[in-house]
């Protein structure tokens, strides 16, 4: 049977039956990379949907997905909701933001009702600027900062850090590299998603990018945030690393997995973090 790993920075675990405190802080899970159609990150998937259950109590929690960064594939939103609405029973809403006649009302709407916000990946320059260009950004951040939880793979990861390695250019012919680009800044840092592949190249980006801190977090694998603080990482199989520019080059600290549960597990117990 498949597992998948719940690991936090503090290595101190309080017991199989204790709960992570998941209250109504701001959460915020970066997700590297996965493909919802197959179900590779299903693992990491559980855990957003146990957080949503819990904070919505009887009610049934509403997840809203954008998927701007791939213009609105509505494809890619019928894999979401396979997976959300078909396997963990939480009602699903789209926000198309690409179409013609955008109904920026209603989608505002939909944003009030949400538990969680789900970005998909793609486009990471292009889902910024289509934000920015229609004005929805200020609606995202202000679910955020009240308890909406927040969640994007990919191009949905990296746009919330300060600076992103993106490889936006290059999927627009613009370049044959990635690149560093400003994100939204809700989150410190530099970050690149699909970490696996890009080990040696980030690592220069890095050097050049004047932070002396990022995040490299693999496919398959999520870095959670609690209050724009790094707490913790989940794995459907990737790692997260963090990595600093030092005198010598850049090190890289992966982060330890100390809690396992299989995929079947049902619990909505996260573990809870000693501080």
């Amino acid at each position: 049977m498949q597992k998948f790993a719940l690991s936090f920075f503090l290595p101190v675990y309080a017991g199989r039956g204790a709960c992570y405190n998941i209250g109504m802080n701001r959460l915020l899970f970066a997700i590297g990379g996965g493909e919802l159609r197959t179900k590779t990150t299903l693992p990491i998937d559980r855990v957003i949907a146990s957080v949503l259950r819990r904070r919505a109590g009887e009610r049934r929690p509403c997840a809203l997905f954008f998927g701007t960064a791939s213009h609105d594939s509505l494809p890619y939103f019928n894999s979401f909701r396979k997976i959300y609405t078909s396997v963990f029973d939480i009602k699903v809403d789209v926000a198309l933001l690409t179409k013609k006649d955008v109904p920026l009302a209603r989608i505002r709407e939909k944003i009030e009702l949400a538990d969680l916000i789900y970005v998909g990946g793609g486009d990471t320059c292009y889902l910024i600027d289509v934000w920015k260009s229609t004005g929805i950004l200020p609606d995202i951040l202000a679910a955020y900062r009240r308890g909406t939880v927040l969640a994007g793979l990919s191009a949905g990861a990296v746009c919330w850090f300060e600076r992103m390695y993106t490889d936006s250019f290059k999927m627009n012919g613009l370049c044959d590299e990635y690149r560093l680009y400003d994100g939204l800044g809700l989150l410190p840092g530099l970050m690149s998603p699909h970490y696996e592949g890009r080990r040696q190249d980030f690592a220069a980006a890095i050097e050049a990018s004047g932070l002396s801190e990022a995040y490299g977090v693999d496919t398959d694998a999520a870095l959670v945030f609690e209050n724009e603080t790094p707490v913790g990482m989940l794995s459907a199989g990737g790692g997260c690393y963090k990595l600093k520019r030092l005198a010598e080059g850049v090190s890289e600290t992966p982060l330890a997995t100390f809690f396992e549960a299989e995929s079947g597990d049902q619990s909505d117990a996260l573990p809870r973090m000693t501080r």
